[in-house]
């Protein structure tokens, strides 16, 4: 039954803003000034720009209600794999909100940031002890970025050597973004089948092997959620035919404290704070990809960079001959990072201490094999028979009653008060489910959402139409992605006036 406002209960139903306000109004009132000649020439604006008035409470409870149409992680359980959609504790916002860190300018001169400039020696510190790699470069900005600078760092090597080669080897079970960023450093990509494991099939990837291969790309753990065993092969075998090994560390949150990528043979890996070391996730704004680096690539490493030199830090920002920096590839920003969330991983690291991030690891793999090992009897695990998963647990849509897919069920989860896990991906699997619970979960939360997740998947193996409808107790119901995500509507517009009768 339909309600005369369209609220449910306290989940209130929220208008635009232009339909809740007026052009001709405003909750604040503004002195008369005089206007200044203009300097925009012919693009200087001569009516108003149209946006809406609201008084102070309309405001508020606008914004408001709409942000409790959002799902957060301070609401509940966030499952999407390979994401890590993990609580933020809020030690690490206090600690960024310190005055210094948090109105440091990039301008200022270096003897007034040298605390700055130490912590992030000092999260370099930790990232590089944590991985056994030498060298890392910490001004990118976000997983992609550091993946280019990776690609970047292996181009300026092998020119240094006289070395063209032109091919980066990507296996199927890897992150999307990395053919994509392979294709935008000018290589060529080629993929490397999966076993029917769902690891790398390192003979196949040992045939493709030669002089015109510059780099292999892989994740580990993969995208499945799963280890690569044969990772210190693949590393040896690439070096012989005289490549490099990136290491996609996205998922550096499975085997931090248990793993040192550099013990097994690891040229370069970014690794995103947001994922294994908590700062925020998301939303667009300033994040970072450190990337750690093996001795052949440390000189080739980005500027600017942080260096202690006697008892102080400088910000080496040049390229001089007689450096150890010669050979840098350049710089990939204007500066040197976000300290923000330098900040919050260096809280993070230091409230955990190596203990604390062993058991992280840890935990976050017991969740993960506590979600697969509850829900294996009824759905499909591709690769649940090959042992324990790493950090994420991976379904299928294999059985659904004919013409329900992955989409109804994630569909019918919002129902019961939880975001979908990730859909499709990987595109290994068909009808691929990923759910990651992070170490963050308790096991009550984790058993409310298997409870659910049992629920909709038992209707959808037996073929329950109506989860076709789901959401049902959502402000909105279905729906067209493809559409909205192909013609998005940006403008608003305002509804046709009705046409007077005959």
């Amino acid at each position: 039954m339909q309600t005369v406002t369209g609220n449910r209960a306290l989940m209130l139903e929220e208008p635009l803003l232009f339909e809740i306000g007026s052009t001709e109004q405003t909750g604040v009132d503004f002195p008369e000034f005089k206007a200044n000649a203009g300097r925009l020439g012919d693009l200087e604006r001569h009516r108003g720009i149209g946006l809406a008035g609201l008084s102070e409470p309309e405001a508020v409870r606008h914004y408001t209600r709409l942000s409790r149409q959002n799902y957060a992680i301070d609401l509940g359980l966030f499952p999407l794999g390979s994401c890590t959609m993990k609580h933020n504790p809020r030690l690490n916002e206090k600690v960024a909100r310190l005055p210094g860190f948090a109105d440091a300018h990039p301008l200022q001169p270096i003897d007034s940031v040298q605390g700055a400039l130490e912590l992030i020696d000092l999260v370099g510190n930790w990232l590089t002890t944590l991985t056994g790699m030498p060298a890392v470069a910490m001004s990118p900005k976000a997983g992609a970025h550091g993946e280019l600078c990776g690609l970047l760092c292996i181009r300026a090597a092998l020119e240094a050597r006289g070395d063209a080669r032109e091919v980066v080897l990507v296996p199927e079970s890897a992150h999307g973004t990395n053919p994509a960023t392979a294709a935008f450093a000018g290589y060529r990509v080629e993929n490397i089948p999966a076993n029917k494991a769902g690891r790398v099939d390192l003979e196949a990837l040992k045939t493709r092997l030669g002089p015109d291969v510059a780099a292999v790309m892989i994740t580990n753990p993969n995208t499945c959620g799963l280890f690569e065993p044969d990772m210190k092969a693949i590393s040896d075998a690439v070096h012989a035919a005289g490549a490099f090994v990136y290491c996609d560390g996205a998922n550096f949150n499975a085997i931090v404290g248990k793993v040192r990528p550099g013990d097994l043979g690891v040229d370069a890996m970014h690794i995103n704070l947001h994922k294994t070391f908590s700062t925020p996730h998301g939303g667009g704004g300033p994040g970072a990809g450190p990337v750690v680096l093996s001795a052949a690539l440390a000189p080739f490493a980005p500027l600017p960079f942080v260096e202690k030199q006697g008892d102080r830090f400088v910000l080496v920002e040049e390229e001089t001959a007689e450096e150890h920096h010669a050979q840098s590839f350049g710089r990939m920003v204007a500066f040197h990072g976000q300290m923000g969330m330098f900040t919050r991983a260096a809280s993070y690291m230091l409230s955990h201490g190596s203990d604390g991030l062993r058991q992280v690891a840890e935990d976050a793999v017991l969740n993960a094999n506590y979600i697969l090992r509850s829900l294996e009897d009824l759905l499909d695990a591709p690769f649940g028979p090959s042992g324990p998963c790493m950090h994420e647990a991976l379904f299928s849509d294999r059985g659904f009653g004919e013409g329900l897919s992955t989409l109804d069920l994630a569909k019918a989860l919002i129902d019961e008060g939880f975001h979908p896990m990730t859909m499709y991906f990987p595109l290994v699997v068909h009808g691929a489910m990923l759910v990651e619970p992070t170490e963050t979960e308790s096991r009550a939360s984790l058993d409310q959402f298997i409870a659910a997740f049992r629920s909709i998947a038992e209707r959808a193996k037996a073929g329950d139409e109506r989860l076709k409808a789901a959401p049902v107790y959502a402000p909105r119901r279905r729906l067209d992605e493809t559409l909205a995500a192909r013609k998005p509507v940006l403008v608003y517009k305002d509804a046709e006036p009705a046409q007077a009768a005959e």
